[in-house]
């Protein structure tokens, strides 16, 4: 069969798996709620952009923001959760597959999670969530949010004031335009990736455990500080997560976030900073006396307006700039001193359409850039980190707009298409070998189910 032949020959299997693994899900009694819909007594759309998340509306911001304890009235509603990804990943290029996968045209699961999340009482809430995933075939501990809260009123001003305890720098934030809860929302590990990015780009999320606290005032000034460490390797390692990528914390590592918030033109914007300071051990290697330190500051802005119709208009955008001194690799790695010093830049912005609140599509731009170094990049024929695209997704999801508990299920299918105009340093022969950025360029097909 030609080879044109073959991959519509095996879309068309891939789609009707999915459709059939969608209505065996969509038959099955629901043993359990989505958690935070239910204890609201709200459509999904009320929260999440689109009905599905976890891209966030003011008022979900609200309710993340009050430590997820509003709820539609004083009776006990389970506080659990699940939810499944399936997806079909094509490459324009057979990869380095993972094992149990083949090169090309791979049908996964890409996890499997289960989700203790509400709010108990007015004054403690949470959002813990565990992963089965299904590329790696292991468990692991994901996303933790657990909040402490309590309103008050200082000089005519009203004022949210908590703290959270969460596993990822970024994660405790109400806005979609920093890296734990950015764009793109889902993905799949059998799509290739840029080998480089910014640490606080989700390189100690699962690995890390910190506290920060935040005060919301009139609902227009977010203000966030903390810090986090790194809990010991036996203990991750017994969570699921890889205690030597990038490696352990040298102490605590402070964060903060400032932000400002108002309406304009009929909708919500936002204009923020953020920034973190880390030492890290790479590797978790004590021989060399020394460590990593990364300094990264961003800044961030979003705004969110609703249309007469029914649509919704959403953009997210940040700008991070990182510093590096590099001093335990490069000792490492033999290098001469000038190794230490780098530097990282990483620009994201999105840009969406939600048509009824329904069906959306999202075109974002990437781009991370920094210095040459062969020593950090040696299997790089630029030695540059450097890596560009356009990533662009089309969704919908039916069922985001009714109330639950009477559909006690959500669920989202989507298409999304990643393209590179550069692909670890270069346009053409990136590896030295004759890759090509559009080498890496993949289309996915997926189906996000919650209940």
């Amino acid at each position: 069969m030609p080879d044109s032949l073959a991959f519509r020959a095996l879309l068309h299997r891939t789609l009707m798996g999915l459709v059939l693994l969608t209505a065996a899900t969509l038959a099955r009694p629901a043993a359990a709620v989505p958690a935070f819909a239910v204890q609201t007594g709200k459509p999904c759309q009320t929260c999440h952009v689109g009905g599905f998340g976890p891209q966030l509306t003011p008022y979900g911001r609200n309710f993340k923001i009050h430590g997820y304890t509003q709820r539609a009235g004083g009776g006990f509603t389970l506080p659990v959760s699940a939810m499944a990804v399936a997806s079909f990943v094509r490459t324009a290029k057979d990869q380095e597959p993972p094992p149990h996968y083949a090169a090309n045209n791979n049908t996964s699961f890409d996890e499997i999670a289960v989700f203790l999340a509400g709010g108990f009482g007015s004054h403690f809430g949470a959002f813990i969530e565990t992963t089965y995933d299904g590329i790696a075939r292991a468990f692991t501990w994901d996303n933790l949010d657990v909040r402490a809260v309590t309103t008050t009123e200082f000089k005519g001003h009203d004022m949210v004031l908590g703290t959270s305890v969460n596993n990822s720098p970024t994660l405790s934030d109400p806005w979609n335009s920093l890296p734990a809860w950015g764009f793109p929302y889902t993905n799949s590990d059998l799509a290739p990736s840029p080998s480089a990015s910014p640490l606080l780009n989700g390189a100690l999320a699962q690995t890390t455990l910190g506290a920060t606290l935040y005060a919301w005032i009139d609902n227009a000034i977010y203000a966030e500080a903390g810090a986090y460490g790194s809990p010991g390797a036996t203990t991750l390692r017994r969570l699921g997560a890889d205690p030597t990528d990038p490696g352990d914390l040298d102490g605590l590592a402070p964060y903060g976030r400032l932000a400002y918030q108002r309406s304009l033109d009929g909708g919500t914007a936002h204009l923020g900073a953020f920034a973190m300071d880390a030492h890290v051990r790479p590797g978790l290697d004590r021989t060399t006396g020394r460590t990593d330190r990364y300094t990264d500051v961003g800044l961030d802005a979003s705004y969110q307006k609703p249309l007469a119709n029914g649509d919704l208009v959403s953009f997210n955008a940040r700008y991070l700039h990182e510093r590096q001194a590099r001093r335990a690799s490069c000792t490492l790695a033999e290098a001469d001193a000038s190794c230490a010093h780098n530097h990282m830049d990483d620009v994201r912005a999105d840009v969406s359409y939600a048509w009824r609140n329904k069906i959306d599509g999202t075109v974002q731009v990437f781009d991370t850039s920094g210095n040459a170094n062969p020593f950090l990049y040696p299997d790089n024929r630029t030695s540059r980190p450097d890596s560009t695209g356009l990533m662009f997704q089309l969704d919908a999801t039916p069922f985001g707009d009714l109330p639950q508990p009477a559909r006690r299920i959500n669920l989202r299918v989507g298409l999304q298409y990643t393209l590179y105009t550069r692909f670890n340093g270069a346009r053409r022969n990136f590896d030295g070998a004759g890759g090509k950025a559009s080498d890496n360029n993949a289309l996915r097909l997926f189906t996000w189910l919650a209940f």
